[in-house]
């Protein structure tokens, strides 16, 4: 390719990138009145800076192929910065490899470009092979907080190229540019991830929500959401875990369920946006619900709608990990407007809009899950003879 066609061939591609960049997303006709789903997602591999992916230099790169490829970009914390909304994405390469970036926008549901750099977190050794899914906390200690899952091999089992130990992951910051690595989270269980830190003190201590677990991903090793306290964030330890939300036979978290994002303190109580997992015939399905917190006591589950609060529907259920949706990013802004980040089937990421108002609505007068198929057509005839 001579000087003349890279040049051109290049501005094609900036070109086409700023329209995606640009492009508007409006919610979608016909929802369910709890939430909007918008037309487009909010970050795709094709949101990442053409500089992460191509090199520029004719001389080493002739022909302009992508060097450094992007797979995906999902599962992302939010948070409010400066006015805006920021998200924590996980980007994963061609390689495999997952790493944190920021990608920042004025109104959260369109317009998002990645700040220049992908976050460089540091490693606590060299044994850790994959970084993902940050939950994004800004703690009333004054810092921001990551949360994530650090991946290693398990040694304990050489042969196995599967085998893998899951920590939970700490990191704080101030500008989410220059970051602090902390010891990862030591809990009783031999895995954790989907760890969550509360926004704020509990009883003088950090408190965290964990998914303790016996085995690295298959469903039923574990008990369900968990709870405990600790004294020193820098060396995090929680000696006692307590099971807030467990699992049930036959529900939408049979096979296990984890926390989300950190809840919203609101003033009917804590919200939680969690994700529960069951086995088809096809593979493991993921959907989110949603259930609330005692407010003075926050490891107190007080209300829990039955069934799932968001599925996968049309394209969202086609992608790497096909069938999954997966939170772990909100953001309530001031005026009660609720921004829900999730990924679809471990690809990209969409954004579903929302109030506090409607979401507390949906949780207090949502039947729980009556458990049986009995009982289940009994709630839906008295939902019928009332409106009849």
């Amino acid at each position: 390719m001579n000087q003349q066609a890279f040049t051109r061939k290049l501005k094609q591609l900036q070109q086409q990138h700023q329209k995606l960049l640009r492009r508007p997303n409006r919610p979608q006709k016909h929802g369910n009145g709890i939430f909007d789903r918008y037309d487009h997602p909010v970050l795709t591999a094709d949101h990442t800076p053409l500089t992460w992916r191509y090199d520029f230099d004719p001389k080493t790169n002739p022909h302009l192929l992508t060097r450094l490829g992007i797979n995906c970009v999902f599962n992302v914390g939010a948070m409010e910065w400066n006015g805006n909304i920021v998200l924590a994405a996980r980007v994963e390469g061609w390689d495999r490899k997952s790493f944190f970036a920021i990608a920042e926008s004025r109104n959260g549901v369109d317009g998002f470009r990645f700040w220049d750099y992908p976050v460089q977190m540091p490693e606590l050794d060299d044994q850790e092979t994959n970084l993902y899914d940050m939950r994004l906390v800004r703690h009333e200690d004054g810092w921001v907080y990551g949360l994530f899952c650090a991946e290693r091999h398990d040694d304990s089992k050489p042969h196995d190229l599967s085998a893998a130990m899951a920590r939970g992951g700490i990191a704080r910051t101030k500008d989410l540019v220059k970051w602090e690595r902390l010891r990862d989270l030591k809990t009783p269980a031999l895995h954790q991830r989907n760890c969550v830190l509360h926004p704020e003190f509990v009883n003088g201590k950090y408190a965290f929500y964990t998914r303790p677990m016996n085995d690295f991903a298959a469903t039923g090793s574990g008990d369900g959401i968990g709870w405990g306290l600790c004294d020193d964030i820098a060396h995090a330890v929680v000696k006692q875990e307590s099971i807030i939300d467990p699992r049930f036979y036959h529900t939408i978290k049979e096979g296990k369920n984890g926390l989300g994002p950190a809840p919203l303190k609101t003033k009917q109580g804590w919200l939680h946006l969690a994700h529960g997992v069951r086995n088809t015939a096809a593979g493991m399905r993921y959907v989110l619900y949603l259930f609330l917190c005692d407010l003075k006591d926050p490891s107190r589950l007080i209300k829990e709608p039955g069934g799932y609060f968001l599925a996968p529907e049309g394209d969202e259920r086609v992608g790497d990990v096909s069938n999954v949706v997966f939170a772990n990013g909100w953001v309530a802004r001031k005026n009660g407007d609720v921004l829900i980040y999730y990924g679809s089937s471990d690809t990209r990421t969409h954004v579903a809009t929302s109030t506090v108002d409607k979401l507390l609505d949906y949780v207090w007068n949502t039947p729980e899950d009556a458990m049986r198929s009995k009982l289940c057509v009994e709630q839906r005839c008295r939902l019928i003879a009332k409106n009849l």
